[in-house]
């Protein structure tokens, strides 16, 4: 099975721009990319910072941009939205018992399905999360309910450092809480975050990760600075693609909006001695090999990335 993973929109009023740039421009485009390549997903996960300051217009905005989607989406609460506007725009987001944005979705009876459980560890006025006694004792439950079933479990705050400094300090605080629950079920395949706005894979007291850069605007690569520094940067966002077999959990990280070249390395394009040589094979090959039929969509995928960048 495939599904989608996207994380940090950081959508503001419509009238507003962050960091120069268009978080809603760039989510469209992120729509636009995943309904043309991915058709056949069964979802996307969006882990956490739909908004970048828990507006109303801003959680509008992104419920418009989101109705696009061909196929279903599973919000998370990130340290950047407001609980109770998120659940106002979204009424139909499931919640626990003490309104917390956690649920479990099983996408599946099959052996190579999953069920996606959401965390919701967001901390009113904080940017650290943590999962209180009651979200933790409602995993619990949870993991037991699914006992015999993969469980892809997603959240919006890492319970390890990455080595960035700042990021690590406004981690999950508690995650020593987190691992014995985890480690009490052991049906948890893979971990899912966001809130680091950094592509990061790897292994996490035995339990694989990955987390993406966020959607709008990215936390740079920076190993040495204090942690009351944090470096950001304008790299390209990226989704996730998680492809879910019975023998194994693989993302494959899309940046959607890079504009590299793309080319089939089988022909003789390597013979190319110039950045315009190679363009001019590269138009050739592509009118060989795409049907004139299959252009129009990756055109207005293209454009719409282009609008988001301006």
């Amino acid at each position: 099975m495939k599904l989608i993973h996207l994380t940090d929109t950081h959508l503001v009023a419509p009238d507003k721009r962050l960091y120069g740039l268009d978080p809603r421009a760039r989510l469209a485009a992120a729509v636009a990319d995943i309904n043309l390549h991915h058709g056949d997903a069964q979802g996307v996960i969006i882990s956490g910072d739909l908004t970048d300051r828990g507006e109303p217009a801003a959680f509008h905005a992104l419920r418009e941009v989101l109705e696009e989607l061909s196929m279903p989406y599973f919000l998370g609460m990130g340290n950047h939205d407001a609980r109770e506007t998120l659940q106002t725009a979204f009424p139909e987001l499931p919640c626990d018992d003490d309104g917390f944005v956690q649920y479990a979705h099983a996408f599946g009876p099959d052996a190579d399905d999953c069920v996606l459980v959401m965390l919701d560890s967001a901390v009113a006025g904080e940017h650290g999360g943590l999962l209180c006694e009651s979200r933790l004792a409602w995993l619990d439950a949870c993991l037991a309910a699914h006992h015999d079933r993969r469980i892809l479990l997603a959240l919006h705050h890492p319970p390890m450092a990455l080595g960035i400094r700042y990021m690590d300090d406004i981690r999950l605080q508690n995650p020593q809480a987190l691992h014995e629950v985890i480690q009490r079920h052991g049906n948890v395949e893979h971990l899912l975050f966001g809130h680091v706005h950094r592509p990061a894979s790897g292994v996490w007291r035995g339990l694989s990760f990955s987390t993406l850069p966020g959607v709008n605007h990215q936390v740079g690569l920076d190993l040495v600075s204090a942690a009351d520094c944090l470096a950001g940067s304008h790299e390209p966002p990226a989704y996730g693609v998680l492809m879910i077999g019975e023998e194994q959990v693989v993302n494959h990280l899309h940046l959607y909006m890079d504009d590299s070249r793309r080319y089939f390395f089988h022909d003789t394009l390597e013979a190319a001695q110039s950045l315009e040589a190679l363009d001019e094979l590269i138009a050739l090959q592509r009118d060989e090999r795409i049907p004139t039929r299959e252009r129009e969509p990756l055109s207005n995928t293209l454009q719409a990335a282009e609008a988001a960048k301006e």
